[in-house]
């Protein structure tokens, strides 16, 4: 690369001018720019840098066409919403460490940098020194044999009276978060080149410390077990001074690195039985250089992720999930994260707004289902990822669906109180449950391979799951209902008269069934009309491009067959359709070779989905996948929704990502002969 990236920093705290002091040591940078929260601060600082420019906001900052790069160099809590604006600007970012708040957060940080295809990475600035490489290499390689334990050490004193932005909650800060994701960080990446892998997520975490008045933790451990037995033991501290080590221990010796967190490429190797040997990686450029230079080779091979031994955006996924757990240990709860904190708006620090990221051409398409008033998104939101005890993640999902038009959300009882408390409790935080459907489900069957063996499916246990679920969800009424399953040694009018009755009392809008037959679901309404009842309105069964060996669970049923179609395409009945995309068939996970035992998914997806037609339909999808530049993930679901009926699909996505890739599968437009073709119907053709 003959042009050199050209920089701007945000925010003008210690760690700027590290960076800027850096930039002339690097191959590829140049400073720029400063951006400050107020022109006289920029000023003032950029008098130690001549010639760059000084902006009196971080916007201005952002709005320079010439800044080709950022570094985020602001407090913890504003990361993600500066990162957001940064990739939506346009610019590539190295983003000071730790990445975020929570790993939420940094869901939503990475997934601003995807679609607009710039580049980020967390700014560990020893991952980035060769010296940290070699250490990676030795141990790969078997110098220190089997992995065993790794000691890492992170601390200094801030003193009593201190009152710096480190112990701040409002901040996102304290020990863990400003040094003790450092210890995180080695034990992860040398576990995992252990384990002959890039790093390793810990398998368990035990912390324990001690919290101040300020809410954050000031001194604290915690100890990790990593595959292969590896365990780790990590300690930190704003006030308290270590002897800020790292140690990693196999059965043949062991590495010591003495200052290890600005160690230069300097540790020593003591193998067993060998006097120790001190080694010394040099390199021309300072230790914050070669994340600079990184950044800028990166950006020329097109990657928008660094390479190992940086933190790819797995590695910082991982690394964030594991900080949180440590700090969660503790009990320490960041402001960001109240409710009154997640209320103020979207994790990237910004108001919700209804179908913000959509262009018109890509709206949600909405469907209308008879006795309700607002109309219903085709793609209905999964709940069963939801987490009540983390709200945070939950935000990062659920607003993501709701900014790109989705206002419609799968819930039941038998899911448990923490995923029905997360929706009732991000639709308070966000005020949005006028404009929202919730699909509840209840009169759940226990069922333990003996059909109707327990309670659960009658009147009574119908009631009492509703209200349940009322509660849980911190409202009224739920817009559909449906039954989660039929029990017919109950004749249907009685599930009639109480569904009825709890649609008189304003506690449904609309019901009908799940896992019902259609002859059933036609009882039920005979009986209705005879009786002047209000009357079945929906069905939510399995639908899907793949035909299943079997039900996925007892008592449940599909409506992918051409009988069943038919009916749905005469009626027009809605179909909630559930795993419309069976389970990730279409993942890309699978194919003909595919071992069924390879492990625990994988045994479940070939007891329902495996069989020759399905591996048919699969390898079709993948090549209309081709043709129409999508995944054959994507192609699924279109399947679904293409069809001439009134159906939506129950999708259920963990990330925001996984958000968007779903939705985009409703910019697919299959037709007839293409519907015909994927479900090998070649009759019709």
């Amino acid at each position: 690369m003959s042009k050199k990236i050209r920089w701007g920093i945000l925010g003008t705290g210690s760690i700027s001018n590290a960076i800027a002091y850096t930039l002339p040591n690097s191959e590829k940078g140049q400073l720029h720019a400063i951006g400050s929260r107020s022109k006289k601060s920029a000023v003032e600082w950029a008098k130690k840098y001549p010639g760059i420019k000084a902006y009196g906001s971080y916007e201005e900052l952002l709005a320079d066409p010439q800044v080709d790069a950022v570094y985020v160099a602001l407090p913890n809590n504003v990361h993600a919403k500066w990162v957001v604006a940064a990739a939506e600007a346009g610019k590539h970012i190295l983003c000071e460490k730790p990445m975020a708040s929570n790993h939420a957060e940094v869901l939503v940080m990475q997934e601003a940098a995807r679609i607009n295809g710039v580049y980020l990475s967390e700014a560990f600035m020893w991952r980035y020194h060769p010296g940290t490489a070699e250490m990676v290499r030795l141990i790969k390689s078997g110098t220190l044999g089997d992995l065993r334990i790794i000691e890492a050490q992170f601390s200094f004193n801030v003193g009593p009276d201190s009152q710096t932005n480190r112990l701040s909650n409002e901040m996102s800060w304290g020990g863990i978060m400003d040094v003790g994701c450092y210890c995180i960080a080695a034990s992860r990446l040398f576990a995992g080149a252990g384990l002959g892998r890039d790093f390793a997520d810990p398998l368990s975490l035990s912390g324990a410390g001690h919290v101040g008045r300020s809410g954050v933790d000031e001194w604290a451990a915690a100890v990790m077990k990593f595959p292969g037995d590896i365990v780790a033991t990590v300690t930190t501290g704003l006030r308290v001074n270590l002897h800020n080590h790292l140690r990693i221990y196999g059965d043949k010796g062991h590495i010591l690195v003495t200052n290890p967190w600005f160690t230069e490429g300097k540790f020593t190797l003591c193998l067993d039985g060998k006097e120790p040997k001190d080694i010394h990686v040099n390199s021309p450029k300072n230790l914050y250089a070669h994340e600079a230079d990184m950044l800028a080779e990166c950006v020329a091979e097109g990657r928008t992720e660094p390479r190992p031994p940086g933190l790819t955006w797995a590695d910082s996924l991982g690394q964030q999930k594991t900080v949180d757990q440590w700090r969660k240990s503790l009990g320490i709860t960041f402001a960001c994260e109240t409710d009154a904190g997640l209320s103020a708006g979207t994790l990237a620090g910004r108001p919700l707004k209804f179908r913000s990221r959509m262009t018109k051409a890509l709206a949600m398409p909405m469907g209308t289902i008879a006795g309700l008033e607002k109309p219903v998104a085709r793609a209905i939101m999964g709940s069963m990822c939801l987490r009540h005890d983390d709200m945070a993640y939950t935000c990062s999902v659920l607003d993501e669906y709701f900014e790109r038009g989705g206002n419609a959300a799968d819930s039941a009882w038998v899911y448990g109180p923490n995923c029905e408390k997360a929706l009732g409790k991000w639709l308070q935080l966000r005020g949005v449950r006028k404009d929202f459907v919730i699909l509840g489900k209840g009169a759940h069957l226990a069922f333990d391979g003996k059909p109707f063996i327990s309670p659960g499916c009658d009147p009574v246990s119908l009631r009492n799951q509703l209200y349940e679920s009322l509660e849980r969800l911190q409202t009224d009424h739920v817009d559909l209902y449906c039954m989660h399953r039929d029990n017919p040694h109950i004749p249907v009018g009685e599930f009639v008269d109480v569904l009825d009755e709890l649609a008189r009392a304003g506690r449904i809008k609309v019901f009908g069934g799940s896992n019902w037959t259609i002859k059933r679901f036609e009882e039920a309404n005979e009986y209705a009309r005879r009786k002047g009842r209000q009357a079945f309105q929906i069905l939510s069964n399995n639908y899907s491009l793949a035909h299943w060996n079997c039900p996925m669970w007892g008592e449940c049923l599909s409506n992918s067959d051409a009988e069943s179609t038919a009916w749905f395409k005469k009626t027009q009945t809605p179909l909630l359709a559930w795993s419309s995309q069976a389970s990730g068939f279409f993942t890309g996970a699978f194919d003909r070779k595919t071992k069924p035992d390879r492990d625990d998914w994988t045994r479940e997806v070939a007891r329902v989905w495996f069989n020759p037609g399905n591996f048919k339909r699969l390898e079709r999808a993948q090549e209309l996948a081709k043709s129409k530049k999508c995944t054959t993930l994507q192609i699924a679901l279109a399947y679904v929704l293409c069809q001439p009926m009134n159906i939506y699909a129950l999708i259920g996505p963990r990330t925001p990502e996984e958000v968007r890739t779903s939705l985009d599968a409703l910019r697919i437009k299959l037709s007839p002969k293409e519907l015909a073709w994927l479900n090998l119907e070649t009759a019709k053709l």
